[in-house]
């Protein structure tokens, strides 16, 4: 009996290690990035935005233990950088998708 309880519970248990390579994958392509690519090429800025979402999605989904609170919060901190990008991205706006972000995760976190 204990055996198999035992058995059931390392089965259940997540193993970090493959989600650790992707993290540190992907923060070192976001450095390369950051180094050794112009970014006035074609491409440059939205392949950023692509590995930093990622990058910040596994990294804060792993350190939160929780896939929403990683995906909001990346999120606010992508669709701030992509409004600075744009030239629109002020204090009042990072604390309106910030509050968004809040709001939403208080109501996702109270249904479930």
């Amino acid at each position: 009996m204990r055996k198999e309880q035992r058995q059931k519970k390392i089965r259940r248990r997540k193993n970090f290690f493959p989600t650790l390579i992707v993290i540190v994958s992907l923060w070192s392509a976001l450095i390369f990035l950051l180094i050794w690519v112009d970014p006035s090429s074609a491409g440059a800025v939205w392949l950023f935005f692509f590995t930093l979402t990622w990058a910040l999605l596994f990294t804060l989904s792993t350190l939160f233990n929780n896939t929403r609170r990683g995906f909001l919060i990346t999120f606010v901190i992508v669709f701030f950088l992509l409004l600075r990008l744009l030239g629109i991205g002020n204090i009042v706006n990072f604390l309106l998708i910030t509050s968004l972000a809040a709001t939403a995760e208080f109501y996702f976190s109270k249904k479930a």
